[in-house]
Order: structure tokens, then C-alpha cells, then sequence
């Protein structure tokens, strides 16, 4: 249900040149049956299709609470799917399932989880904007967004870069996406957290 509600969004409102190839190519990967999560939210299959479609949502209701009804002419429905649906695309091909060894009713049984293998190690929300970037133009709003929707979480601020603020000051939808992710994942995902 999650990979067709995604798709019937993506095809709605992204039409930008090179949109074909960006569909062409989350259809290709893993993003449909990848994780969002190793072991937090939606750490199952089809859980990164899941986790975008719950930001989407949460984001065209903050965006439209913030800029009432007439959000149109602030935010296009277009900018709204891309950072909500896509801000996430750095998790395709992230995670693989590997087994070990767990103890169950004094048996030692093999259970699978997730564990990451980072092919393209460049960073979280960068690493985004970066294959978006590959495939359709960013408008510099979204590629905000996009790159700094980790907010306090994003470890570039533990390396003292303090970037989010000023990007925060003068993008305030990189502040709604954001707060979308927050609540997708806390309020909407709080299902089998394991924090």
C-alpha cells in the first residue's frame, strides 16, 4: 500500500525534468523494501516507503499550518513531495540484513537484522540532496530542507559546525521538514521504538 500511495504522490506533483529518471530509478533500488531504520522507527521492510509517506503528510500540514490555505503561494505542492517523499534517498542500498546468533528457550537460534554497509559514505542529508541532484534540479529551499532535516541529530553539529541556525534563519521550510521528520518518527512510528 505504502510503495503505491508514494507512487501515486511522486506522480502527481514531481514533474520536473528528470522526474521519469528519478522514479526509474527508486523503483530499480531498494528504497521500497529498505528499513528507515536500522533498530528504531520502522526498522522492517518497506519501512524507509512507509517512513517518507508519513513525513509527506506531516509536511503539507505543517506547511499548510503555517501558510494557511493559500500555501500555494509560498511552497508549490511539487517542493512539498520532493523534500517529504525524498528527503530520505540516502538509505537506499544502506542497509543489508545479516543473522546472529540469539538465544531463545535455551536454544541458540539465528535471528536476522539490519546492519548498514555505507557505499557512498558522504554524510546523511547531504548525501540526499546529492543523488536528488543526479537526477532533477533542487531549487536552493529544498536542497535546505533536504540537507539539514536531521536538525540536532545531524552529526555535523557534533563536529561544532553551526550552519543549521543560519540555514534554519533563512529557510524556515527547512524548519517544517524537520519537525515533520520529528513527528512522523515519534509520534506516527512510535510503534516498536527501541530507543
Amino acid at each position: 500500500m505504502n510503495k503505491q500511495e508514494f507512487l501515486e504522490i511522486f506522480d502527481r506533483y514531481i514533474t520536473r525534468e528528470g522526474a521519469d529518471k528519478l522514479r526509474s530509478y527508486l523503483i530499480s533500488s531498494d528504497f521500497f523494501v529498505a528499513p528507515a531504520s536500522g533498530r528504531y522507527h520502522c526498522a522492517y521492510e518497506g519501512g524507509l516507503c512507509e517512513h517518507s509517506v508519513n513525513t509527506y503528510k506531516r509536511f503539507l500540514k505543517n506547511v499548510i499550518k503555517e501558510y494557511g490555505e493559500d500555501y500555494q503561494a509560498h511552497v508549490s505542492d511539487e517542493t512539498i513531495a520532493i523534500c517529504g517523499l525524498l528527503h530520505d534517498v540516502c538509505k537506499i542500498d544502506f542497509y543489508k540484513v545479516d543473522y546472529r546468533n540469539v538465544k531463545e528457550n535455551n536454544e541458540w537460534v539465528k535471528k536476522p537484522y539490519y546492519t548498514k554497509e555505507e557505499g557512498l559514505p558522504y554524510g546523511h542529508g547531504e548525501k540526499s540532496v546529492y543523488i536528488l541532484c543526479g537526477f532533477i534540479k533542487l531549487t536552493r529551499e529544498e536542497a535546505m530542507a533536504i540537507n539539514w532535516h536531521m536538525g540536532g541529530f545531524d552529526s555535523r553539529l557534533k563536529g561544532g559546525d553551526g550552519s543549521i541556525s543560519e540555514a534554519y534563519r533563512k529557510f524556515p521550510l527547512a524548519v517544517l521538514l524537520h519537525v515533520s521528520d520529528l513527528e512522523a518518527t515519534f509520534i506516527d512510528e512510535n510503534h516498536g521504538l527501541n530507543l
